[in-house]
């Protein structure tokens, strides 16, 4: 087993404290719910500095002594719950300056830096290489994060999640509980253990196992030359009142991608789709409108012919006309100029789509489909979106990406990632922003939250209160799926548990899930968490790496 050490006395890094001008921006990250109040943030550029930096924070605990204050790592910043900036955060290790992109001759493989953001990553792997990683779309997430929980995007359904091509992984562990090593995890490594730790690196979540500094990928795909890139909306006016009409939409959207390649589609509808990536923007009505983002290989010549296939079966039903995506939904900018099918370099594409949204504060909540949505469940989404309970904000929204294809082609234990055989997966959003001077002293901030309750109340009880009602027939959640059929003869759920990259604490709350399965098995399954159990006992066995819904060592 290769490791090495490097002894404390090794710079760690630009050290950034209380009464440093830059402390502020750097105890936070993109979500503004969650701000941490760090001894210091280490800002290291190697990893001889992030080494350096977990080794001096490890010599300031005694052995037997409880690490109260955690020691967290960021790369991009955007956790969406407190598992980086929470309160009991000691030390926050910030990877964002280790964010080169390059071809690793020694290794054979590209490298990509836990630091380096999902643009960094796409410009510097493309326009040298022609090849991508199949990751997200908005274009601040750092590589540390996205990659270990599984990250997809929208070149998923056509090549793989981003682990599906993980070669190898360096990372810094806490083997003996007191003193940091360098591990370098291969696929092929000779030694169980360390394949072990590859392995959970391939969907097992940040903030597990060490820090991680730099991954390596085998065999990463060529985008398409060009692609055809579509954004329409519908407005709310012409659906609420009408719940059939937008019943009909989402019903619809989910049975294209539940009946993709069998004979339940026309035969116009039955080609190869995999290159097509969609997003369903499904706003709360004080948005005015509900959209639909969508992409597909320019380069096949049937691309405009299968997007209009699509776009008239799921509309077949919906009697209502598309018009421009002309406001902000969730992360995505107005996208008014798309209504009409557009081609653009693939690079460019990924450029228009890039967002991250306004920094603001947010709670978010996800859940993996297997087959279209129950007609229970499209009645619950319906009935959030435009009740008039007084609760009025455009930027709360259910967004349903497409899913399946070739992410499903591995099976469930190869890789960390559980979810093989699910269609949609979704996300559930709000956003807010303070807006309220709560405690007079003139601007509205992070301090008015502490003290006023009411500014996120409002938010976190609608966004609650819509994921139990569509799951309300299983316990609240989005639950797995039984590995048998029902002993009482009920029906599958259609559902396939929840992303660990869209954490959510109130998965482990008995108010909000009643379905018996913890948070854990959700994003997991059993086995492939037991596996995890097994790498964390042995890489971590002092539990240094934790957050609300880190993977647990047995003997904790």
């Amino acid at each position: 087993m290769t490791t090495y050490q490097t002894k404390a006395g090794t710079e760690c890094g630009t050290e950034v404290g209380p009464g440093d001008p830059r402390y502020e921006a750097l105890r936070r990250g993109f979500n503004q719910r969650f701000i941490a109040s760090p001894d210091y943030v280490s800002v290291v550029g190697s990893t001889d500095e992030a080494v350096a930096a977990l080794n001096k924070y490890l010599a300031s605990h005694r052995p037997d002594e409880s690490l109260d204050r955690r020691i967290t790592v960021r790369s991009g910043g955007h956790c969406y719950e407190n598992f980086v900036c929470g309160d009991d955060v000691g030390v926050i290790v910030d990877l964002g300056q280790m964010d080169r992109a390059y071809l690793d001759q020694e290794m054979g493989a590209y490298c990509v830096e836990a630091g380096a953001n999902n643009w960094h990553v796409a410009t510097h792997l493309y326009a040298p290489f022609g090849v991508a990683l199949p990751g997200g779309s908005c274009y601040s997430v750092g590589a540390g994060g996205h990659v270990s929980g599984g990250g997809y995007g929208l070149l998923s359904r056509q090549h793989g999640l981003t682990v599906d091509y993980l070669y190898a992984v360096e990372v810094v562990v806490v083997r003996d509980g007191q003193h940091a090593e360098v591990v370098v995890a291969r696929r092929d490594s000779p030694d169980e253990r360390l394949r072990d730790l590859w392995w959970a690196h391939t969907g097992g979540g940040g903030g597990n196992f060490g820090v991680v500094t730099r991954y390596w990928f085998k065999g990463l795909p060529k985008p398409p030359g060009e692609v055809l890139l579509h954004a329409v909306a519908w407005p709310w006016d012409k659906l609420r009142g009408e719940p059939d009409r937008f019943k009909s939409l989402v019903r619809n959207y989910g049975l294209f991608f539940e009946y993709e390649n069998t004979r339940q589609l026309p035969e116009s509808l039955r080609g190869d789709f995999t290159d097509m990536f969609t997003l369903l923007k499904l706003t709360h009505h004080s948005n005015g409108k509900i959209g639909l983002i969508t992409q597909l290989d320019a380069t096949r010549p049937d691309s405009v012919a299968r997007l209009n296939a699509f776009l008239g079966w799921i509309t077949k039903d919906l009697g209502v006309d598309p018009t421009p995506l002309d406001r902000r939904m969730g992360e995505h900018a107005p996208m008014g100029g798309l209504h009409v099918p557009t081609r653009l370099p693939w690079l460019t594409a990924t450029q228009t789509l890039n967002g991250s949204g306004d920094n603001q504060c947010g709670k978010y909540k996800s859940a993996y489909m297997t087959r279209g949505f129950t007609e229970t469940q499209l009645t619950a989404i319906y009935g959030a979106l435009t009740r008039d309970d007084g609760y009025k904000n455009p930027q709360a929204l259910l967004q349903v990406d497409s899913y399946g294809g070739a992410i499903n082609l591995p099976d469930s234990q190869d890789t960390a990632v559980y979810q093989r055989s699910s269609v949609l997966k979704l996300q559930y959003q709000t956003y807010w922003s303070w807006k309220r001077d709560s405690n007079k002293d003139g601007v509205a901030d992070h301090h008015d939250a502490e003290i006023d309750p009411s500014i996120a109340a409002p938010h976190l009880r609608w966004i609650r209160e819509f994921y139990r009602d569509v799951y309300k027939d299983t316990g609240g959640v989005p639950v797995l799926a039984p590995a048998e059929a029902s002993a009482e003869g009920k029906p599958a759920p259609v559902t396939d548990g929840c992303y660990i990259n869209y954490p959510d604490t109130d998965l482990d709350d008995p108010e909000w899930n009643t379905s018996g399965q913890p948070s854990h098995r959700l994003y997991y399954g059993d086995d492939n968490y037991r596996r995890l159990q097994e790498a964390k006992e042995y890489w971590d066995p002092r539990n240094v790496f934790r957050h609300a819904q880190s993977i647990q060592p047995f003997t904790r």
